[in-house]
């Protein structure tokens, strides 16, 4: 979740089919074969688009692509763009909005993990329609191993909703995660598992995986703040070493500072556990220590990285580390959270472009994140490829991260991510062209997830 420190809707078809029992089986069927007509195919490898594209789909995955029709059993989509499911890397489905502490706090404090979770099984619902069909949610901030059972349910067809990969409570040492501000004699809940010392973080790991956890994450940092001496022109001819600062006063480079939160034994323990059991980390990390200590620890993913050194940058494209920079989140929360005295917040946008940029020059792998649930969940997460292409990415660029890249951080990229034969048929259509206007994105009216149509307009 992007933390500061200090009447839902379902679609309609959704609902309909959810109340009714009768979610269509297209493709369900042994032998039979569903034909997907494309007007145009952004199939996750291509820079370009196919053009009149048929796909096959028998079962649940895909069984031709640019075949001919030869079956009655047409799905008309000549004048839709189809392309591979959407993939979100970072959500929070048990999550409603938390531009301000008071948003947080009501959560924690005045609703119960039971309907939290009643109204997580909406969001999953809504995150499907939109396009959706893979999410991995990063903790439940406070729910508990909510997000196992949602997956659970997802799986055993009990609700619709995206393929997910869970990380359950995420960890973060005493003191440094809210709920924070109340009197000492007042015990109150937090939002992850509180670690302190490397063996209590193995632990965690080990508990956290025995029930369920298919990702940990780590918070790293804490307190932003951009470095007092950071806009100084250093001397032509120096490199950028951790200060990340550019050479030449032109290109001198705001950095954000920040309080790392564990210490490098604490978070070397972490790692080293999870990846003993063979489960990968991801880092909320936004600023320099964080970031810095992620990644000397050997993370797996940085999660906002809002400022990331060069040298950090480096090594994270050496080291296949993945960049998910969320950026639409913080464009939502800026203004609230500066009016709530942390003007640091709108400051921090720009940083990040910049960052974005870097990270791309670098060779650092971007996969596509939104944060869902930092934002409320009535909003289209897909506003992130508009931030993407806004922050330097090409509108192919920007579908890539949210598929075929995407599908390779969360190691499924044999499953997911790409259109073509032996793969499940997660395929999601748009009127229009988003190579052209990528905004389009917003305005998914077809989707297939496991040869299973969920919407189709």
């Amino acid at each position: 979740m992007y933390r500061s420190q200090f009447s839902f809707f379902v679609p309609a078809i959704i609902l309909g089919m959810v109340v009714n029992g009768s979610v269509p089986t297209n493709g369900q069927t042994a032998g039979h074969v569903t034909y997907l007509r494309c007007g145009s195919l952004i199939d996750g490898k291509s820079e370009q688009a196919r053009k009149n594209v048929v796909i096959a789909v028998e079962g649940e995955k895909i069984k031709e692509v640019g075949g001919a029709e030869a079956g009655s059993d047409v799905i008309d989509l000549s004048r839709e763009t189809c392309m591979p499911g959407l993939i979100d890397t970072h959500t929070h489905v048990l999550l409603q909005g938390d531009i301000t502490a008071a948003d947080y706090d009501a959560q924690l404090l005045k609703e119960s993990p039971e309907y939290r979770t009643i109204v997580a099984t909406t969001n999953l619902w809504r995150a499907l329609a939109f396009g959706f069909t893979t999410i991995r949610d990063l903790e439940t901030e406070g729910a508990g191993y909510a997000d196992v059972d949602l997956k659970r349910a997802i799986n055993n067809g009990v609700i619709p909703g995206p393929r997910m990969q869970v990380a359950t409570r995420a960890l973060d040492v005493t003191g440094a995660y809210p709920l924070l501000g109340y009197a000492p004699n007042v015990p109150v809940p937090h939002g992850v598992q509180i670690v302190d010392g490397a063996e209590e973080g193995r632990k965690a790991v080990r508990e956290q995986i025995s029930y369920g956890a298919d990702w940990i994450k780590v918070y790293s940092d804490r307190s932003y703040r951009v470095k007092e001496d950071s806009q100084t022109a250093v001397t032509a001819g120096n490199v950028s070493g951790q200060s990340g600062t550019s050479t030449g006063a032109a290109n001198a480079t705001p950095v954000l500072d920040d309080i790392p939160t564990f210490t490098m034994d604490e978070l070397r323990a972490i790692v080293d556990e999870a990846h003993r059991e063979k489960h990968k980390v991801a880092s909320h990390a936004m600023a320099l220590n964080g970031v810095h200590n992620s990644v000397e620890a050997g993370v797996d993913t940085i999660e906002h990285g809002n400022y990331i050194a060069d040298e950090d940058l480096k090594t994270m494209a050496a080291k296949g580390i993945y960049y998910v920079p969320t950026i639409y989140v913080g464009e939502y929360v800026a203004q609230g959270r500066a009016a709530e005295g942390a003007p640091v917040w709108v400051t921090m946008l720009k940083i990040h472009e910049d960052t974005f940029h870097r990270a791309m020059q670098a060779g650092v792998k971007i996969a596509f994140g939104t944060d869902a649930g930092g934002f409320d969940w009535r909003m289209n997460p897909a506003k992130e490829f508009a931030s993407m292409v806004k922050y330097g990415m090409t509108p192919v660029q920007a579908i890539r991260a949210a598929t075929a890249t995407a599908s390779e951080l969360l190691g499924m990229q044999d499953k997911v991510g790409t259109v073509e034969a032996g793969k499940l048929a997660d395929i999601v259509a748009v009127p229009g062209d988003p190579l052209a206007d990528i905004n389009t994105m917003e305005k998914v009216d077809f989707v297939m997830k496991g040869g299973r149509v969920f919407r189709r307009q």
